[in-house]
């Protein structure tokens, strides 16, 4: 018995073989261990310590505003002298990742959303979702991610 080949099975074969390519592209399989070592804000090697990676030194965090840490994904605020606060750069709108932090506000690119540096509730939608917190420690000068 002989099969011919039709447009319908070529697709078909197509799709299935991109989606597994998506698939296996998205799955991550990366090593999850964790390590060790992490690159420093300023572009020298910076070891994590026991309560976790160093994201930047207090000063680099301006009062009254953040920083955002793209690789980490994480926005850390700085609402008054010395209160430190650190939230997902995720915008729970769409997902976006948020661009600025200016004028008290995080700010997403994407949509508009904007959430207060302090609590990282939403101050401008369409976002209806805050800002979810993340854990921090603020050791000597340096702000780590725990």
């Amino acid at each position: 018995m002989t099969y011919e080949t039709t447009r319908r099975t070529v697709l078909l074969a197509t799709g299935a073989t991109g989606a597994a390519a998506l698939v296996t592209a998205c799955g991550g399989g990366g090593d999850d261990s964790g390590s060790t070592s992490t690159q420093s804000p300023t572009g020298g090697d910076a070891t994590s310590g026991p309560a976790g990676q160093v994201l930047a030194n207090i000063d680099e965090i301006p009062v009254g505003g953040g920083k955002i840490f793209k690789d980490e994904e994480v926005v850390v605020t700085q609402p008054e002298q010395g209160q430190f606060k650190a939230f997902s750069a995720i915008c729970t709108h769409q997902r976006c990742l948020v661009s600025t932090v200016s004028d008290g506000t995080i700010n997403c690119p994407c949509h508009g959303s904007k959430f207060r540096v302090a609590d990282g509730a939403v101050a401008h939608g369409p976002a209806t979702r805050p800002l979810p917190a993340e854990k921090i420690t603020v050791e000597g000068n340096a702000v780590r991610l725990t």
